[in-house]
């Protein structure tokens, strides 16, 4: 079994053995989605060799570990998973003011998921969480 089947079989023990928040399902998955659709699309833009195709194809990587370790119930990923969004809020300053508010409410509702009080216990029960 190859590492990407380790990592499910991981993620759906998990779900079977303790219960993740919705909360974290639901920002887990949109990391996931994020990361996998735009990972495919800058693809193109790599192989094109643009200057900008490894930042953008590291970042789309970094959304995937963070979907991946939440559901792996990762403490860490939660930190990464926020430095993500708000790497993207600062990048939005140089964008029109529209970006930086939908930036700036996805920023707000990630953290609220992630660290309200359900989604804590449910990783500080982690015994590999850092």
């Amino acid at each position: 079994m190859g590492p990407p089947a380790v990592a499910v079989r991981g993620i759906l023990d998990e779900m079977k053995e303790n219960k993740i928040p919705w909360p974290v399902i639901v920002i887990a998955s949109l990391y996931l989605l994020v990361g996998i659709v735009g990972f495919a699309a800058h693809f193109p833009e790599l192989l094109a060799r643009h200057p900008d195709a490894i930042g953008i194809e590291a970042t789309e990587l970094t959304a995937i570990i963070c979907g991946v370790f939440l559901l792996l119930r990762q403490n860490w990923a939660r930190w990464l998973a926020l430095a993500w969004i708000l790497f993207h809020v600062g990048l939005s300053l140089l964008h029109p003011l529209g970006e930086l508010a939908v930036h700036g409410v996805f920023c707000l509702l990630i953290a609220w998921a992630l660290f309200q009080p359900e989604s804590t216990r449910w990783f500080r029960g982690s015994a590999t969480a850092t």
